[in-house]
């Protein structure tokens, strides 16, 4: 039986890169762990999906539209019923503007982090250099045993 991890590694690297890719075993649980640990250590954490993101840097950090689906109905009406879009805050900036005072910073976790492009993965690896108080957590893979390596590496990888 393992020993009970403190997370004290991956938040010592976390710190020191800015961005981590992690490989998870696919029965799950070790996710949540270091996630509390990360909330220990005084970070908040935004766990989301990487799937539907489209563009990533309008979603994080800029307002951007978003239309509902049509699902098959016709518009009968004009104007404002016609084509509406919502406006959505960028998730980063909103969630940074609602941290604690004594927050050490905002770690963004995103699952399913293996559908992302090269290019959007290199944007979430720059993103801790543009705002830093920033960390970034993708979850690359899959795994036998919970492991993390700097983030810019899985794109040599892969």
């Amino acid at each position: 039986m393992a020993l009970i991890t403190t997370g004290n590694g991956l938040i010592r690297d976390l710190e020191k890169f800015g961005s981590l890719g992690v490989y998870v075993p696919l029965e799950g649980g070790f996710e949540g762990r270091y996630r509390r640990r990360l909330r220990a250590a005084g970070y908040v954490t935004h766990h989301m999906s990487a799937k539907g993101l489209g563009d990533v840097a309008a979603y994080l950090t800029g307002v951007h539209g978003v239309r509902p689906p049509h699902l098959g109905k016709k518009s009968t009406g004009s104007g404002a019923a016609v084509g509406y879009v919502y406006y959505v805050p960028p998730i980063v900036s909103y969630q940074l503007e609602q941290l604690p005072p004594k927050s050490k910073g905002l770690v963004l976790w995103l699952i399913e982090g293996h559908i992302l492009s090269d290019q959007e993965v290199e944007y979430l690896v720059t993103l801790p250099s543009l705002e830093p108080r920033v960390k970034v957590v993708i979850e690359r893979g899959g795994d036998r045993a919970f492991r993390w390596t700097p983030l810019q590496k899985t794109l040599l990888a892969g």
